[in-house]
């Protein structure tokens, strides 16, 4: 039995694809996903987004393909990339095809908009010809006009439909490599689809709200929504939408996960929003420690207090840990014991050493285990 049983999340049973090189429901880690917003034919700036994706933690990157130029710089694109790629896929089919032919890990297809029974054949032959597993998204804002006329508006149930009759085609066609998501706009109606949709297929489930809006807006949105759904256990890789630089999808989506106990991955900085009775500028101290630990992939806690009412207390449950006190001084905590004083003209360089040297060592007695474990 957990020892914190209140803190245990039951992950719903599903089976598990493969997008490329990652696994994806099942037992596999939840994946974390974003999406390019470069012309994709540009190929050498979607490469240097790629990139810079798979740096801040992107299991896998989606990659918009409109048009024949596009799915022709995909080739190149999907060669440099280090993480498997997704080609999204509106309207036209052949532009899957393109992109499975190119090198897609998964292909993206809207049931909306991709057409009619045959050509949605056609997508899953070049899927099976090149292993590409398949995502069904479907969108509230997107659905097939019989759904629309039968419901009369965008519902849980019509988007659910949609989900299950493309699932339908898939299966029918002896193809079983896929995962699926609901996405909408409205948190509310997300979720509830998504609640509806766990409920009847074993599919792997892609979260998202979609379109949820700018930077601060999106994060909360998706926060709520997301994090609702994962407290639940269902989901196995999502996307948080933001009109953003996708790197912060990137960071906002693992911080999701993380504030679950679903992912870790760096550095968790548990900060006090600061007042008064605080003995440094915490805020500016909080913002200059997340640049300059962005380099930090191992996970591990780190706790900046401003003063004593919760510093030590924090500090029990952190592998590092600064509490300020007075006479421009604070207490260093390491491993949730008082450690030593250290002045705070030089604290946020004593800090990123003694991060960087914990990460060192944690890094070190994984891979003696590791080795022991062969």
């Amino acid at each position: 039995m957990s020892i914190r049983p209140w803190r245990d999340i039951q992950r719903r049973v599903s089976r598990k694809i493969r997008v490329g090189s990652v696994e994806v429901g099942g037992d596999a880690p939840i994946s974390v996903q974003t999406m390019t917003n470069t012309l994709t034919s540009d190929a050498k700036a979607t490469i240097e987004q790629v990139l810079a994706c798979a740096e801040a933690g992107a299991d896998i990157v989606r990659v918009s393909c409109p048009d024949e130029a596009s799915t022709k710089a995909f080739r190149e694109i999907c060669r440099e990339s280090p993480v498997p790629l997704v080609a999204d896929i509106h309207f036209h089919y052949k532009r899957a095809i393109e992109a499975a032919e190119a090198g897609a890990a998964c292909l993206r297809i809207n049931p909306g908009n991709i057409g009619a029974p045959e050509r949605v054949r056609e997508v899953i032959r070049a899927a099976k010809d090149h292993g590409c597993s398949i995502r069904i998204g479907v969108n509230a804002g997107s659905l097939e006009k019989h759904l629309l006329e039968k419901y009369a508006e965008p519902c849980p149930e019509a988007m659910i439909e949609s989900g299950l009759d493309h699932i339908r085609i898939l299966e029918d066609n002896d193809f079983h490599e896929f995962k699926i998501s609901v996405k909408a706009s409205d948190v509310f109606l997300a979720a509830a689809a998504y609640q509806g949709l766990a409920d009847v297929t074993d599919a792997p489930i892609h979260l998202g709200v979609t379109e949820a809006g700018g930077y601060v807006t999106g994060s909360i949105k998706s926060a709520i929504g997301l994090g609702n759904l994962l407290w639940m256990g269902i989901g196995d890789t999502l996307r948080v939408s933001l009109s953003a630089d996708p790197v912060e999808e990137v960071k906002i989506g693992f911080e999701i996960l993380k504030s679950l106990g679903l992912r870790h991955r760096g550095v968790n900085i548990i900060s006090c929003p600061s007042c008064a009775r605080q003995g440094f500028d915490v805020i500016a101290t909080v913002a200059e420690l997340e640049k300059r630990l962005e380099h930090i992939r191992t996970p591990m806690s780190l706790s900046i207090i401003g003063c004593v009412v919760n510093g030590p207390g924090e500090a029990l449950m952190t592998d590092i840990g600064f509490t300020g006190g007075g006479a421009g001084s604070g207490m260093v905590y390491l491993a949730g014991r008082q450690d030593h004083k250290m002045g705070n003209e030089r604290m946020i360089d004593h800090i990123v050493e003694l991060v960087e040297k914990r990460a060192a060592e944690i890094e070190a007695a994984q891979a003696v285990a590791m080795k022991a474990a062969e």
